[in-house]
């Protein structure tokens, strides 16, 4: 028994690991950098490490609430990584689901995650602006789709009355 809790450890050790690559990944850092700087006067949500962090963590409960067994590393990387093409929608009006799909690929496969991981999280960040996702079969897109619209405090935004999502899709109360 302990040999085989050493080796989950293990595996948990490795799959953080593969999460903080791609955090220090070098075009990660330079897409970060410049959505920050692109969005540094946005008065509308924007597109932090906070809410990177707020859908990875609503994504895990979700996961767990339902008795999921999604792995967190590939939770974590798809919640990183849905919004990271936002910079090439604001320069060049590429939807940023597609764009974040394909920087996705280079960043995970030199983060050492395989080519079935990373076809389940492309899948995800492409299903995460639809709808229709929040009734998919596939559970990690659900739970990007619910989580990038639920980790949204517009109860909380100065900016709510100018914005424009439906009133049906902002979270206008404290939820759980």
């Amino acid at each position: 028994m302990e040999a085989m809790e050493y080796s989950n450890e293990n595996m948990e050790i490795r799959n953080m690991e593969r999460i903080r690559h791609i955090q220090r990944h070098p075009l990660f850092q330079e897409l970060w950098k410049k959505l920050q700087d692109a969005e540094k006067d946005r008065i509308f949500c924007r597109h932090t490490m906070e809410h990177f962090l707020d859908v990875a963590r609503l994504m895990y409960i979700y996961s767990l609430e339902d008795g999921e067994k999604i792995r967190k590393d590939v939770i974590y990387a798809a919640a990183l990584l849905h919004d990271i093409g936002r910079y090439e929608q604001i320069v060049s009006g590429t939807p940023h689901d597609i764009a974040s799909a394909g920087i996705a690929e280079g960043i995970m496969k030199d983060s050492g995650f395989t080519a079935d991981e990373i076809h389940i999280v492309q899948n995800a960040i492409l299903g995460h602006r639809k709808k229709d996702s929040l009734t998919s079969e596939d559970r990690l897109t659900a739970y990007l789709y619910r989580a990038d619209k639920k980790s949204r405090n517009c109860f909380a935004c100065p900016a709510e009355a100018a914005c424009d999502w439906p009133k049906e899709k902002k979270n206008l109360w404290i939820e759980y």
